[in-house]
């Protein structure tokens, strides 16, 4: 059996009308339909409710006379005036306007032209979506997430300064106390804060809140590392390897820095004596997938007894593995007489071959 088709189902005009007016009045969204001088025909019920108007003083009326001339907004008229006589519709057209008694109000508008069959007259029909809550919401976030940064900045700036001041602590007491063994432990205790520092404020550089870079962040810090660790009197050069575009999380980059450190600082204490010419380090980061690889290799002298060799249970051995341990990673040495390297290894990770950054 054939379908009966909507002109044929609806042959009344009062029958139409009925049927126009029910859709209308179904949409929740505020609905106005329009004649071509942009009268209202007719309105929805929820236009009514929204914008606390009686179907006595809507239709029939002028569209910019409504409310006492509420909707006689420039932005509106640029819609209905040129850009629906010109393309037909218009979606997501967003009004902003002060309505008395309603107050600040955030529309999106949606309107259409449609011409009434055998005749020149054309019916407008202008559908509202009040986003104005969500706009407000979304303000308030922009707001918080600016309050967030102005105390982030300001926590990153107290750290700064209680690690230096901590470092000139140390500093000063490892110059005024007569043992040599104390003093050594106290210069070492100064560059761990100090790396601890450098960290910190490449991560602030990075920006915290979102993925960090992870080529750019190693970069940052050894070179932060070469200035406070290297300087011009040693011959020692610390580069980075790593693929571009390698992203990981904030957590996983403050650790990985604090490991960088450690042994960055374990290789210019072991690798390379005072009589070596030249010396060079290397930093690498590797990733597949979810799994990465980060390795720190000296071509120094190689020594078997390399400091984070298994059994070696000093303050930095400890330091790595248990940050290590955070990472759910694994911590691998290998020494000989071309130098040392050490691993750290999230997961079951595929080696690959990187370019220099």
């Amino acid at each position: 059996m054939q379908a009966t088709n909507f002109r044929e189902q609806f042959t009344d005009i009062e029958d139409v009308y009925a049927l126009a007016q029910g859709i209308v009045d179904t949409v929740r969204e505020p609905v106005l339909v329009l004649d071509k001088e942009l009268r209202v025909i007719a309105a929805s019920r929820s236009f009514y409710a929204a914008f606390k108007v009686s179907p006595e003083n809507t239709q029939g009326r002028l569209l910019y006379a409504l409310g006492d001339g509420q909707w006689d907004i420039p932005k509106l008229r640029v819609l209905l005036e040129k850009i629906i006589p010109e393309h037909g519709v218009m979606e997501g057209y967003e009004v902003e306007h002060e309505f008395p008694g309603l107050g600040y109000r955030h529309m999106c508008l949606n309107a259409r032209r449609v011409f009434d069959q055998g005749s020149a007259n054309a019916t407008i029909l202008l559908g509202m979506e009040d986003v104005t809550e969500r706009t407000l919401l979304g303000r308030e976030k922009d707001e918080l997430l600016g309050q967030k940064e102005v105390l982030l900045d300001e926590l990153q700036h107290r750290i700064a300064n209680s690690l230096q001041i901590i470092a000139s602590i140390i500093l000063l007491k490892a110059r005024s106390v007569d043992s040599e063994e104390t003093r050594v432990h106290l210069h070492d205790a100064h560059k761990r804060v100090m790396s601890i520092a450098a960290v910190q404020k490449q991560l602030h550089l990075a920006g915290v809140v979102g993925p960090v870079n992870m080529t750019d962040y190693l970069s940052r810090l050894c070179d932060t590392l070469a200035v406070s660790m290297i300087g011009d009197t040693r011959p020692i050069v610390l580069k980075v390897v790593s693929e571009s575009g390698i992203t990981i999380t904030p957590r996983q980059a403050e650790s990985l820095g604090l490991i960088t450190t450690e042994l960055v600082m374990n290789s210019l204490k072991h690798a390379f004596p005072e009589d070596m010419t030249k010396g060079q380090i290397v930093v690498s980061f590797e990733m597949a997938g979810t799994n990465w690889k980060l390795s720190v290799s000296d071509d120094g002298v190689g020594k078997q007894d390399a400091a984070f060799a298994p059994g070696k249970t000093g303050l930095g051995t400890s330091i790595v593995k248990a940050l290590a341990q955070q990472l759910d990673a694994q911590v691998e040495t290998k020494a000989g007489t071309d130098g040392t390297t050490v691993s750290i290894t999230h997961a079951t990770f595929a080696t690959k071959t990187i370019r220099a950054a």
